[in-house]
């Protein structure tokens, strides 16, 4: 055999090789992915302006789970700045405040979302409300919140820490309703 012929023979062999690979490697990820899409979602929020609300639904639309609005007995005043010094006031005094419903299937959920606006370096009383309330032993959490410019400080620390027996996943942080389609979805990814 001259020299030409082998290397052609090594050239087209080595090619198969790695075809097979790629379609190995991508079988795998699809049965990843279809694993992934067996479990039943919940998007959960708190939102005073707006913004939490909005990109939780975006959510809810990529991740075709349930969505549930948390809401506390007692509103908020609509002035910002009413709201800004009852949060401050709230988060020294580890205040949880009452909420109007619960979701009664909790247990039924493998992956809830949660979302909150950052109030003063943390989720919004009425997120810690709803996450003491429920039981969500061995459940994978996913923690997404929005800010006006201090970004998510501790707000997904605060809530692993309510949350010790959950798997607590990467969070994603959005100024106010900022975030694009993309960036939603390559976390989305990066979480599965």
């Amino acid at each position: 055999m001259n020299f030409k012929w082998v290397l052609s023979l090594l050239i087209i062999f080595s090619a198969i090789v790695l075809i097979g690979c790629k379609v190995m490697a991508q079988q795998g990820v699809n049965e990843e992915k279809a694993n992934m899409s067996d479990k039943k979602s919940l998007i959960v929020y708190y939102s005073y302006s707006g913004n939490t609300e909005a990109l939780a639904k975006r959510i809810q639309l990529k991740t075709k789970g349930d969505i549930f609005k948390i809401e506390t007995i007692e509103p908020y005043p609509t002035s910002y700045n009413e709201v800004v010094e009852q949060a401050k006031k709230e988060k020294a005094s580890d205040f949880r405040p009452k909420l109007k419903s619960k979701v009664e299937n909790i247990n039924d959920y493998d992956v809830i979302y949660i979302g909150t606006p950052v109030w003063w370096y943390t989720m919004a009383p009425a997120v810690k409300s709803f996450i003491t309330e429920n039981d969500m032993k061995g459940k994978t959490i996913i923690p997404f919140c929005t800010h006006g410019g201090g970004g998510a400080s501790s707000t997904f620390t605060d809530i692993a820490k309510l949350l010790p027996e959950s798997t607590v996943k990467k969070g994603f942080v959005a100024y106010e309703n900022t975030a694009s389609d993309n960036d939603i979805t390559e976390w989305l990814e990066s979480v599965k």
